[in-house]
């Protein structure tokens, strides 16, 4: 009997840890859909602040450039000396719907603009202006837009491109220019152009599309030709893309490991003055280097007109 009262408590302290696990699992059931309802809630609220309002859908009908040009006549003229106004190709807005091949049916906002509003694309998000350009824009050097380094980092098609009023011959850029152009984010790369050193595409011989592909390619660094920088400029420089009897092995880690593509001050657009250049991996060690030390470049004649290429 004594055996038997000590196990006793064994079936009460089973039922009770039975009990403790079901009320586990029911307050569980109860509290999660709470949670995941406001997680949802949360989320949606975020998103519908990150994006700005789209139009709102209507029934609305086309109704042609000439009503669009009463009240915008300063963007219908601009418009009318760009090819998008091209009413004989097909392609174009204007082989279309005109306007509204891009802004959408104009009816309800001609009928009561402050209520009924058409796309702006000053103020639309930047995937919002691509989707409409890239309808017709999708080929050739358009292609590979969709992923590229400018469409992941926000960049939109009317932060370049002026469909209205642009500066340039070619591309309906916003600044007259490729240069100024890219300038506008890529200020580092422009002053390079202005330093003393030769510089083709300050010249006018070159521009920034000549080696990148603004709207994206396969390679690095938006490279118009080739999966390196050696191979971009060696498809212009073929002499200097061997095979060579002695290799110089900085070469094969890309041309820049010696030239400055976007500009220099020195000659052959090297990243510094020679022998200085050379003797950043060639150390003094086992060559009489000492004459190019900055103890004695004020005093020796030997530095100037001279380099490790003059041997």
């Amino acid at each position: 009997m004594g055996h038997f009262r000590k196990l006793r408590p064994a079936p009460t302290l089973l039922v009770a840890g039975i009990c403790a696990v079901w009320l586990t699992v029911v307050v569980r059931a109860a509290v999660q859909p709470t949670a995941e309802k406001s997680a949802v809630k949360v989320v949606e609220q975020a998103t519908s602040a990150a994006k700005p309002a789209a139009p709102q859908a209507s029934n609305a009908t086309y109704v042609g450039d000439d009503t669009c040009s009463t009240c915008h006549d300063k963007q219908a003229t601009g418009y009318a000396k760009t090819p998008h106004h091209m009413k004989t190709d097909p392609r174009t807005p204007a082989g279309k719907q005109g306007c509204e091949t891009c802004h959408g049916a104009g009816s309800a906002h001609a009928a009561d603009p402050e209520k009924s509003h058409l796309k702006k694309f000053s103020t639309m998000a930047a995937d919002d202006v691509n989707q409409v350009c890239v309808t017709c824009h999708n080929k050739g050097e358009h292609q590979l837009w969709q992923g590229s380094t400018h469409e992941s980092r926000g960049v939109s098609c009317v932060s370049c491109h002026s469909v209205h009023a642009p500066e340039s011959d070619k591309g309906q850029l916003k600044k007259k220019t490729q240069i100024e152009t890219c300038a506008v984010c890529h200020r580092d790369k422009a002053s390079k152009l202005d330093r003393s050193g030769h510089m083709p595409v300050r010249e006018g011989k070159m521009q920034c599309s000549s080696c990148h592909n603004t709207h994206g390619s396969t390679n690095t660094k938006m490279l118009r030709v080739g999966d390196s920088v050696a191979e971009l400029c060696t498809s212009c420089h073929a002499d200097k893309r061997g095979p060579f009897l002695w290799e110089h092995a900085p070469s094969r880690d890309g041309c820049v490991t010696c030239h400055d593509a976007h500009g220099s001050s020195n000659d052959r657009m090297l990243v510094a003055k020679q022998p200085f250049l050379c003797q950043r991996c060639h150390a003094p060690s086992g060559h009489p280097g000492t004459m190019y030390d900055a103890t004695q470049v004020q005093t020796s004649v030997r530095i100037f007109a001279r380099g490790c290429v003059q041997c």
